[in-house]
């Protein structure tokens, strides 16, 4: 099942220019060499837009990594075994496994997985044989089993992931956390997506800050060629410094009619941080920098293209936290244009595997690696796709797979406070469903601000005479599950 993706964009190079208001609002992420107040010495407007609030607690964490599993790998697959699906494969679920929220029907069959299982390091955490390196890293991951979604939907399922809402119009877990805490680093953004020429269902409304200032929108790094385009100045200093001052002087005539002043100054503090990433995003992006040994761990030396981006973006994670960069996403890889990555509907165990061996020997690399530098109790890494898949197919074949399945799905959290080896949830016998501790996304965003020193209640904005939360009302602290 698969929705048509949005169009909304949260980068400028996605929007039309239809006038100076929209030039200021919608262009803040191409970054180039404009850079108003950072040039001109203007900072009042800027220190509005980048407000910040102060941490409600201590934090446990500084720094969020999250490894985006677009399409939803099968958790009968990865982490929550089922020996009951190989035991009944082939016979019919029955009208009491029926569901509205997967795509369910009375005759569809069991379908076993074709990974084994095995209990992993010294916790015994089970781990399939899909993911030979994250087995490695078993005793750090704390894998949630009862996610529990609202719609059998990619687009919906992916703004519900990434901004509490399926709707969309809301702005990103990544953009909360910008307007929450902010940069350790002046010279970076807070909020980095790490893209991989793949824009998932639901748009770049994804990673947009809707009606939070602009300047807590993602700012888009791509895998292949120049990270960030117009980072680089092609004009003298002397020539930007004229150009600058004369749009300077008409933005002001323009700003003092204007009945809203926030886009301007959203703007302008993105220009200023675009005019101080100049110089510090190449050298962040920079992996050669790196020993062979690293690049080699995460898997950079692949000779198939898309681990090998996939890698390169993991280790420019590692390198965005240890600069500063409060929120960094990696998105995945699609190797078919006509799906997204994870969403195997047929050809199961070809697919799984190959996105298996993309994805997950950076993500081990990264926990290894931050463990190794002492950024593992400091950074959370978060590995989530938007739903699971059903546990029956509509028959076994060689070639089948499995479809949408919200009503049960796993995940994990590594580092940040989270213990690990531990699971936490249940599903039924066949992982159809949650039958012990279920959790909705609202839960583990709030768990995350709870880590980042964020009460998710009391991180709001007023917009449209109410106030706004990244959880809206709902969300609990999992606390059985902290450190």
């Amino acid at each position: 099942m698969k929705n048509q993706k949005s169009n909304s964009a949260c980068c400028p190079g996605h929007l039309p220019v239809v006038n100076r208001r929209g030039f200021l609002r919608n262009s803040s992420a191409g970054f180039g060499w404009l850079a108003l107040a950072g040039l001109l010495g203007k900072q009042t407007s800027s220190q509005a837009a980048t407000k910040q609030i102060k941490p409600h607690h201590a934090a446990r964490v500084k720094n969020v990594i999250f490894c985006f599993m677009d399409g939803g790998p099968s958790h009968v697959d990865t982490f929550d075994p089922k020996p009951a699906l190989k035991i009944h494969e082939g016979k019919p679920i029955g009208e009491g496994a029926v569901s509205k929220r997967s795509q369910s029907s009375a005759g569809r069959v069991w379908l076993g997985s074709p990974w084994k299982f095995q209990q992993r390091g010294e916790s015994g955490l089970w781990v399939s044989d899909l993911f030979p390196h994250l087995a490695s890293v078993a005793d750090e991951l704390c894998v949630v089993r009862s996610m529990v979604g609202e719609l059998p939907l990619h687009g919906q399922q992916n703004l519900l992931l990434h901004t509490g809402r399926i709707i969309g119009q809301a702005p990103s877990m990544g953009a909360w956390v910008s307007y929450g805490l902010g940069t350790e680093n002046k010279n970076l953004p807070a909020y980095v997506v790490l893209n991989n020429d793949w824009v998932p269902n639901g748009g770049l409304e994804n990673f947009g800050s809707s009606f939070l200032p602009a300047t807590h929108q993602a700012t888009m790094v791509r895998a292949k060629g120049v990270p960030v385009d117009n980072i680089k100045p092609e004009d003298s200093r002397s020539l930007q410094r004229r150009k600058l001052a004369l749009l300077a002087e008409q933005d002001a005539a323009f700003a003092k009619r204007a009945s809203e002043a926030s886009p301007i100054e959203s703007a302008i503090a993105n220009y200023e941080t675009a005019f101080r990433m100049q110089t510090l995003v190449p050298e962040v992006s920079d992996i050669s920098q790196e020993t062979q040994h690293i690049q080699r761990a995460y898997g950079v030396d692949s000779k198939d293209v898309h681990q090998h981006y996939y890698a390169t973006q993991a280790l420019r994670a590692r390198r965005l936290v240890e600069a500063g960069v409060r929120f960094v996403e990696i998105t995945c890889p699609s190797f078919d244009s006509n799906n997204s990555p994870w969403d195997q509907h047929g050809l199961l165990k070809k697919n799984h595997e190959k996105n298996a061996r993309i994805t997950e020997q950076s993500v081990a690399a990264l926990i290894t690696d931050l463990k190794q530098r002492g950024l593992l109790d400091e950074t959370l890494v978060v590995w989530a796709g938007e739903m699971g898949r059903t546990p029956h197919t509509p028959k076994v074949t060689p070639t089948c797979g499995r479809d949408h399945h919200v009503n049960g799905y796993s995940l994990f959290m590594a580092g940040g406070g989270f213990k690990g080896g531990v699971t936490y949830g249940e599903t039924d016998e066949f992982g159809n469903s949650v039958i012990i501790n279920p959790l909705t996304i609202h839960d583990i965003h709030a768990t995350i601000l709870h880590q980042l020193g964020i009460n998710h209640e009391g991180l709001s904005f007023r917009h449209g005479g109410r106030d706004h939360r990244l959880t809206d009302v709902h969300g609990t602290v999992i606390k059985e599950i902290l450190s």
